[in-house]
This record gives C-alpha cells, structure tokens and sequence, in this order.
C-alpha cells in the first residue's frame, strides 16, 4: 500500500531557473509502462499476466513497472510475470519498481537480498535495457540506510555500485525528496522518477481556500482558480533540472494519473484521503506531459491495478486490498485505456495519432461532493471539500460535430467540437445519470448512455466514494 510524502512547490524565479537539459536526440525511443501491482496478485495465473499484458499492448502500453514487496508469493508472480511477457513476445517488457514503503533495508543483508531479486532477471529477454542496461526504479526509499551512514551510502555501497549490479543496472528510483538534493546521490542515481508528479498534491483544501472562496461551486470563477494546478508539469521542471545540475542525459520518468481517493480506517491502513483529480486530470496531464516530452523519457501510468487508491486504469481482478471493494466493486476504469492509447502514441511519437473513429468518454463520482454519508464511521476524507459536482467528458472526433453531455433534463449543454481532442463538463445532481451523443450532418454517430441501474448520483451514500465510474462508446460501437 502507499504512503505519500507531500512536497511543497519550489518556488523558481526567472534568475534563479537552470536551463532544462539537452538531449542528444530529442527524438529517441520513449516508452510508456504501467505500475503494477504485485502484491494485488496473489491468485493470478499465467493466463491473468497473459490477459493483462496482451489489453495493456493493445493500448500503447509497452511494459509494466512490477511494484514488489517482501511476500513470497510476489517472488513467484513475478516469475509468472516475466514468463508471460516472454511468451507474449519480446516486444512488452518487465521492470522492478522496488516498494521500499514494505522491503526492508536496514541491514547490509537487506541489500543483498534486494541484488539478488533484480539479479536473476537482468538478462531476461524482457527485461527493459536503457543505455545497454537493467531499468530498476523504487517506490520510495529515501530513508533506507542498509545499515550505513547514510542514505546515499547505503544506496550506493549497498546497491547501485556494488560489484554485484555495478554496470548491470540503469537506476531510475522515486525517492520523496526535496529535487534540489538530489545531487548526493550523484554516480549512484541514474534518472528520477517523479511517482507524485501525476496529481496536484499541494492543492489542499487550505492551499486551495487561499487562492479562490468558490471551491466546490460549478462557476467559472472556482473552476478557473484551481485550473493552472491540473496536469501542471511544474514538480517535472523541477526533477529534470535538478538532474541537470550532476550530469548530463540523466533520464527523468514522469507520472500520468487518473484519479486518487482511499478510505482506509485507522484500524486498517490508516489513509482516508483524496486528491483533486477534477477538470479532466488525466487527459491534461498527459497533453501537459506530451508538451515537455523532449525532457522525458518515459512515462509510467499510476496505476493498472492500485485500486486501495482508486487510480487503475486495468480491469478489477486479483486481490483487493481489504474494503476497497467497498469504492472499487462498480466502479470500473477500463474505459480509460482507449484514451490512453490515443496520448500514449503521441507521446511516443510526437505526433497526434489519426483517428480512424469517433469516441467518447464520460466520468463522474457517486454523490456530492458535500454529501452526508449515512453509515460510514471513518468519516469523509481529507479535501473532499474542494472538488466539484461535474461529470467530465472527452470527444476525440474525426472531424467538426455537435456534442451533447447531460446528467438530467436540466443539466444538459451542447458544445461544438473540432477533430482531436475536446474536454467537455456538465454539473450533476442526485438523480442524475451518465448520457453523451455526437452528431454530424443530422445524424447521431455516437451515443453513450449509462444505465441508472449502474450508476445514478445518490444525493444520500450510505458510505463516503469519491471513486468514479469510467464509460465509452465509440462510432463503430454505436
């Protein structure tokens, strides 16, 4: 499960701004992989990892970052993982993405055991190379010491540049620290992966109440405020340019996100909150990421399968972590992946992929955001209070037509929209239900209608969800 550390934004004046890197080849190969899950997994197959490798390639994905800890039925997944990409073929790959929230690494026997588990497949046909070398990253680790003097000794004596992975490996962690120190960890790091970049973390309620009184109103004025923070790349500037300051062509693998909530109770895991993942989240960060893409290497998705946190983007299947059925059962993001394909091709590529169909894709959240929970003794979760009442909608078109979003009668809007990309938003309120139609020339050439019997906007939840529900349609499915 994770646990995050909130870093404030640094503040950067014009003076005191290091020029982003250059790259030798602003046009080099860049991928795109997913965070997966592991300890999520316990009853998978072959046949699961099959499944999942083969929806996530047909996807623009071209790997999976496996997020391991310290079970030993993650050691045999992962085994199951790499086989199943061998056996896909050698174009999807495997990275270990270290959980050092759950791995331990006090000790110089941490360590080793940690070589040890990247060792035995650092010459595996799908493993990824970058630079001729084994890509590992972490999930946190920023105080791990493996029984030294300190965190860049640890890592470095202990990991990195012991002769056991020296030369083997490209390091690529996410350690929850200050950018600007990055340099300590010089000749042992290798790139920074920025694991928080893909939300707006620091847009708090009190952040949040500084800077607009309109919070959770549908008006322009909220909407506005709080616009500049959604998708923003300002953590990725920072990343690469701390880089910049200890070598050259350090790689930097930024986060795409699509939303965050998790109601743990403090008898369990203890984390009730949720970040602000309004006014399209997921589609502006992946165009704000693709603006930046000459500083990025890679672009790893959080998550296919974290659904404690509500940001999947695979199908619900595995594991649950316990109670997360309670805001995941129902609530699937599936849809997202046809989204995906589309910014991760123009990612990869620089340019925006021909549509060959018209599609829509429609979200929104169970119940107000100031609603009063009925039976819920964990209460609402941090920030709940800033988010706003809307369904979101984006239309890749093919060519100009007239959208028409509606959550009832009264809460209906008609938009022109142009061929690519067109973020769209209607208000929703109890009763209201999911409906988008595109037309062009008099006809309708994609409806999409959710049924009330899956999802309704229930003015009275029994418990607090500010999960969401995730639907498409498409012109050849219409």
């Amino acid at each position: 499960m994770r646990f995050y550390t909130v870093l404030p934004l640094l503040a950067l004046t014009r003076a005191a701004v290091i020029p982003l890197r250059a790259r030798q080849d602003a046009s080099q190969t860049k991928f795109v992989v997913a965070h997966h899950i592991v300890g999520n997994t316990f009853p998978y197959t072959l046949q699961d990892w099959t499944d999942d490798i083969t929806l996530a390639s047909a996807n623009g994905i071209d790997g999976f970052a496996l997020n391991v800890g310290p079970d030993d039925f993650q050691v045999t997944q992962t085994a199951n993982a790499f086989q199943a990409a061998q056996n896909f073929g050698s174009s999807f790959k495997m990275f270990f993405s270290l959980d050092m929230s759950v791995l331990p690494c006090a000790t110089p026997d941490d360590g080793a055991s940690l070589r040890q588990r990247v060792l035995n497949f650092t010459s595996h046909p799908n493993q990824l190379q970058f630079n001729g070398k084994a890509f590992v990253s972490t999930f946190a680790g920023e105080s791990c010491t493996f029984g030294q003097s300190s965190v860049a000794e640890g890592w470095a004596t202990q990991f990195a540049t012991n002769p056991d992975l020296a030369g083997k490996i490209h390091f690529v962690p996410s350690f929850f620290i200050d950018p600007a120190t990055f340099n300590q960890f010089a000749g042992t790091i290798d790139g920074a992966f920025g694991f928080n970049s893909g939300w707006p973390i620091q847009v708090t309620t009190g952040f949040a109440g500084n800077i607009t009184s309109n919070l959770t109103s549908t008006g322009e004025a909220g909407t506005n405020a709080l616009n500049q923070f959604i998708g923003a790349t300002d953590t990725d500037t920072q990343q690469i340019q701390s880089l910049a300051t200890f070598g050259t062509n350090l790689t930097y693998m930024a986060a795409v996100a699509p939303h965050f909530f998790t109601h743990f109770s403090p008898q369990s895991f203890n984390k009730n909150f949720v970040f602000l993942a309004d006014q399209h989240l997921y589609a502006r960060r992946w165009q704000n990421v693709i603006g930046l893409r000459d500083q990025i290497d890679l672009v790893e998705i959080v998550t296919w399968n974290d659904y404690g946190e509500s940001h999947y983007v695979g199908p619900i299947k595995g594991a649950l972590p316990t109670g997360s059925e309670v805001w995941t059962d129902g609530f699937p993001h599936q849809a997202l992946l046809g989204l995906t394909n589309y910014f991760a091709t123009q990612f990869k590529t620089g340019q925006a992929p021909a549509l060959t169909e018209d599609q829509i894709y429609m979200w929104a959240r169970p119940h107000p955001a100031l609603a009063t929970a009925t039976n819920d003794p964990v209460g609402p979760p941090t920030t709940f209070n800033i988010l706003q009442d809307e369904a979101w909608a984006v239309v890749l078109a093919t060519s100009n037509g007239t959208a028409t979003i509606s959550t009832d009668a009264t809460n209906t809007a008609t938009f022109d929209v142009s061929p690519g990309v067109n973020l769209l938003a209607v208000p929703i309120v109890p009763g209201g239900t999911l409906n988008a139609q595109l037309t062009r020339g008099g006809s309708t050439v994609v409806n999409l209608a959710v049924p009330g019997s899956n999802f309704t906007f229930n003015g009275a939840p029994e418990t607090f969800n500010y999960n969401i529900l995730v639907a498409t349609a498409s012109s050849s499915s219409s």
